[in-house]
């Protein structure tokens, strides 16, 4: 008898939805944490540079948090109606002011134009997943793939010690049929959205790059 467990059912949506908000909350915590950590300090009638570092430290944090809430919105959201379509542009700024940082610069190759919801949400969760890929920095470069209805995306991320998380490969391919929890639900997510969508989500190696690609 095998000592490996056997892997748990796919959620359901309850499940699904559930997961969802624990990852949104997830990425919240930090920033909405540091600003009650400012506010504490400025409670504490604070030395004149302490009050400034607490000032200074609320705005960037509130700043963050509101970045974060404005791009899992889109993300991960209902973003609209049924059948409600998204501007290219909207998004690009939503990964910008989400993704890119000090260490951390997009490349966006796309043209501003209104595609269907789930497609900018397939491409913003892809965003994420090539971040995840470079945890030391680098550059997110965004292409088009295909066009029309069967338009699509390529994510190349480039940067030093660029890796491939095998858990995320395998939660993108259409084989995976486990359990899933709040820190796998992205990827999940991401191959849910791609099958809406009529395409296939890939994550490999090309040369030094990792590449994340519907088509």
């Amino acid at each position: 008898m095998s000592g490996t467990p056997s892997p748990g059912p796919a959620p359901d949506a309850l499940e699904l939805a559930a997961l969802l908000c624990s990852r949104v909350c997830h990425d919240l915590i930090s920033p909405v944490g540091a600003i009650v950590n400012g506010l504490e300090v400025l409670d504490d009638n604070p030395k004149p540079e302490d009050r400034e570092f607490a000032l200074d430290l609320i705005r960037k944090s509130a700043r963050t948090a509101s970045l974060r809430l404005q791009f899992c919105r889109l993300a991960f959201g209902a973003a609209g109606s049924a059948g409600a379509q998204i501007d290219l542009g909207d998004a690009q700024t939503m990964a910008r002011g989400h993704l890119e940082d000090a260490k951390t610069r997009i490349e966006w190759n796309l043209p501003r134009v209104l595609l269907p919801k789930n497609k900018v949400k397939l491409l913003l969760n892809m965003m994420v997943i090539a971040q995840q890929t470079i945890p030391r920095g680098g550059v997110l470069t965004v292409d088009q793939v295909g066009e029309g209805d069967a338009l699509g995306f390529r994510v190349n991320a480039t940067g030093l010690n660029a890796r491939l998380p095998q858990n995320i490969v395998e939660l993108l391919g259409a084989e995976h049929s486990g359990s899933v929890d709040a820190h796998a639900v992205q990827p999940y997510y991401t191959r849910l959205l791609a099958q809406a969508c009529g395409l296939k989500v890939v994550l490999a190696p090309e040369g030094e790059a990792i590449v994340v690609t519907a088509s």
